[in-house]
């Protein structure tokens, strides 16, 4: 897709290029998983130095991932919810500093704080991507954060559910992609 020309065409086309999203959603499960064995094995800040890192590495692999996939990996030029899409990055850098500033008074609300942010995050993507079920994924990111935090859960047990609803709802898109995907071919 060229040219987008209306709203629904952006977002079908940010869901075409993405993979609904799917890509990047693993791959940040999987970062969330690497952090939370770092937080079982490791220092705090360690663990919190090992979400940082993985996490700068979501957008570019889950860009190759949604290639291995078929998918562009980029958005069509002028699409304007690609600023949408870095602006809610940008969202995300200061919900990290805020997470980061948080867990130099109690390290165990880092992954909740970053749960919250990252759910928060999800929020703007059932914008980006015309879906619901983001929604849903970032209630559930909340819900855990708040939850984690009231209950002082160790860094890994955040750590871990933050990578168990990322998987799940990853799983769930990549469903509904596959079935679009099979939809709109001809028969």
């Amino acid at each position: 897709m060229e040219q987008t020309t209306t709203f629904a065409d952006a977002q079908r086309d940010m869901r075409h290029a993405y993979a609904g999203g799917a890509p990047g959603m693993l791959v940040s499960s999987l970062v969330w998983m690497g952090a939370g064995l770092v937080a079982m094995t490791g220092t705090a800040q360690n663990a919190v130095l090992a979400l940082f890192v993985g996490g700068m590495l979501i957008h570019p692999l889950g860009m190759l991932l949604a290639r291995l996939l078929g998918r562009p990996g980029n958005h069509a030029k002028g699409n304007p919810l690609g600023s949408l899409a870095l602006e809610s990055t940008v969202w995300m850098l200061l919900g990290f500093a805020l997470a980061y500033s948080l867990s130099q008074w109690r390290s165990e609300l880092f992954f909740p704080a970053m749960l919250l942010t990252i759910g928060g995050r999800y929020l703007s993507f059932a914008t980006v991507y015309g879906m619901r079920i983001y929604w849903a994924c970032g209630a559930a990111l909340a819900a855990a954060g708040f939850l984690l935090a009231g209950k002082g859960a160790p860094m890994a047990n955040s750590a871990f559910a933050g990578a168990a609803i990322e998987l799940v709802f990853a799983v769930a898109i990549f469903a509904r992609e596959r079935s679009a995907l099979r939809r709109a071919l001809p028969q």
